[in-house]
């Protein structure tokens, strides 16, 4: 039996940004350990012109629970962008989490045909449901939660691979 557009996307979602939440509670005690205000590293960022890590997890919960609704033909639910603690991180990770596992996985079906627009901007892009998916949903959600690991790692927080793609 093939796998569902359900089995590919929303425990994928959910498994990675639970690993997101354990890595974020590992920064706060070890920033608590270090007596390093946890703001020093949710604003963190990379380089000068990227996102800081607040707005990593705020950008990898919008993509997935946003992704998880388009292709369950749903209407994603629109979260503020105002988290800048570890506490409120959480949360928001916890929220789209909760979101998607309240998807059915009857509305994921058809999804690889259905029709995904989305605006990015003055942009209208328009996917097929499978090229949506593998070309614009999952390499977003990576590049935003690898970039949060990064961040996170180049500040000094012990993490490993295995933090980020979790146990089995």
């Amino acid at each position: 039996m093939p796998l569902s557009m359900y089995q590919l996307t929303a425990p994928v979602l959910v498994r990675m940004l639970g690993n997101l939440s354990a890595i974020l509670d590992k920064a706060e005690a070890w920033a608590e350990t270090k007596k390093i205000d946890p703001l020093v590293l949710t604003s963190a960022r990379l380089a000068p012109d990227m996102h800081p890590l607040s707005r990593q997890v705020q950008i990898a919960t919008d993509m997935a629970k946003g992704g998880a609704a388009r292709l369950a033909g749903v209407e994603p639910p629109s979260f503020p962008d105002t988290e800048t603690t570890f506490p409120e991180l959480k949360a928001r990770l916890q929220k789209t989490i909760d979101f998607i596992n309240s998807l059915p996985a009857e509305k994921f079906e058809g999804a690889e045909d259905r029709t995904v627009t989305l605006k990015a901007g003055p942009n209208e892009f328009t996917f097929k449901g499978v090229d949506y998916f593998n070309g614009f949903l999952m390499p977003n959600v990576y590049f935003h939660l690898t970039t949060a690991y990064a961040i996170l790692r180049h500040n000094g927080l012990d993490i490993g691979k295995m933090d980020f793609v979790g146990r089995p």
